[in-house]
């Protein structure tokens, strides 16, 4: 005799939205008397070793629409190429430098802005070096699981050309959705959710 199964059914899946930037910048969201700064709202200080620059990054859906609540979280070393973590062995980092940031993006524009320092290169492996990046977080209303990217420097042709994960983008077209264009003192990414610019994302 058959003995009969009794199958469990999937969970409904969850989405980070539509509260997450509300939750974890209640600052920006207008919340006042949580927490005196917003978590990740200032990455240096007037003491922070390196070029300052400003990192400007849009949030579009798959029609070029801005998205409005979205959360992006930010990470990358310091000038001299080491980060603030705890597992880094290679050094010690600039201490005035938190190697993290995160903004919500702006209701209307999809846009945030962090002001941060260019960064230094760092290992892929003994004897071959990353270019020059800053990795992402993405998280929005209808993202499931939060969105891995990252951001190379258009002045960093040489470095770029030899990086080993660029290298690894099998479809060339899509190399340039990584790379950021510089405009007066902040470098401008945008971060295409879907559609004919869709940015490149890592499954990490």
């Amino acid at each position: 005799m058959v003995q009969s199964l009794n199958r469990l059914k999937e969970s409904p899946s969850q989405t980070a939205g539509p509260y997450v930037h509300i939750g974890l910048t209640p600052n920006f969201s207008g919340i006042s008397g949580v927490i005196a700064r917003d978590l990740g709202d200032e990455m240096v200080n007037d003491k922070t070793l390196g070029e300052r620059i400003g990192i400007r990054a849009r949030v579009l859906d798959g029609t070029g629409t801005p998205l409005k609540d979205a959360l992006v979280e930010i990470w990358q070393a310091d000038s001299a190429g080491l980060y603030n973590s705890p597992t880094e062995i290679r050094g010690t980092a600039d201490p005035n430098f938190t190697g993290w940031g995160r903004k919500a993006t702006d209701m209307t524009t999809g846009e945030c802005l962090f002001q941060s320092i260019k960064p230094g290169r760092v290992p892929y492996k003994p004897g071959v070096l990353m270019a020059p990046h800053v990795s992402f977080w993405i998280v929005a209303r209808g993202i499931n699981l939060g969105l891995n990217t990252r951001m190379y420097f258009a002045d960093e042709e040489a470095a770029n050309a030899e990086d080993p994960v660029l290298a690894r983008i099998e479809h060339r077209v899509r190399v340039p959705t990584l790379i950021a264009e510089r405009q007066g003192d902040a470098y401008v990414f945008d971060i295409h959710l879907q559609g004919e610019k869709e940015t490149v994302f890592f499954d990490i």
